[in-house]
């Protein structure tokens, strides 16, 4: 992948989201997000919110769509199991959900200890009733992005999006 794709999807991804009317941002950090956590802090016009655990996203999301706002969760997969319970909520409520999801113990993974959660995110989160969607190559973000906006937001469904390692590359692990 050359340096100016790795540059240009995420800033892409900010400006869907914002175009969207996206203005909360709440993320626990993470690398994978790097560039749109860095956005987010620096727009005057957007909230972005740290998180100490990946669940309070999900009542945060909630409050904000009951508050006229929308909200996005930016996680790494290892915290998704830490949203199970949680995600009863937006089930319950049928509210909006948007949750962009950077994954691990995927395509060229060399740390066995994010194997587990990285292979078990998408069934967890289909049992969850959140819908997933998954983006491997930078040719595919803009529509796979603006569908799962329509989606979350037009359609008030639970929408994941999984970030493949394949878009954000594997990390090094020795």
């Amino acid at each position: 992948m050359s340096a100016d794709m790795t540059e240009e999807w995420p800033e892409e991804i900010y400006g869907l989201l914002r175009e969207a009317g996206i203005d909360q941002f709440a993320f626990v950090p993470d690398a994978g997000h790097d560039h749109l956590i860095k956005r987010s802090i620096a727009d005057p016009d957007v909230h972005a919110i740290a998180l100490t655990t990946e669940e309070e996203g999900v009542g945060l999301l909630a409050g904000a769509h009951l508050g006229g706002s929308r909200g996005v969760l930016l996680m790494q997969s290892s915290g998704v199991g830490n949203c199970i319970n949680l995600l009863s909520l937006i089930r319950a409520g049928r509210f909006p959900f948007l949750t962009l999801i950077s994954m691990r113990g995927d395509f060229g993974e060399g740390n066995p200890w994010q194997m587990p959660m990285g292979q078990s995110t998408q069934p967890v989160l289909e049992a969850c009733d959140v819908m997933c969607m998954r983006i491997d190559e930078p040719a595919d973000v803009s529509r796979t992005i603006s569908a799962a906006i329509t989606m979350a937001f037009q359609s008030e469904l639970p929408i994941a999006v999984l970030l493949g390692q394949k878009l954000l590359g594997a990390k090094k692990f020795s």
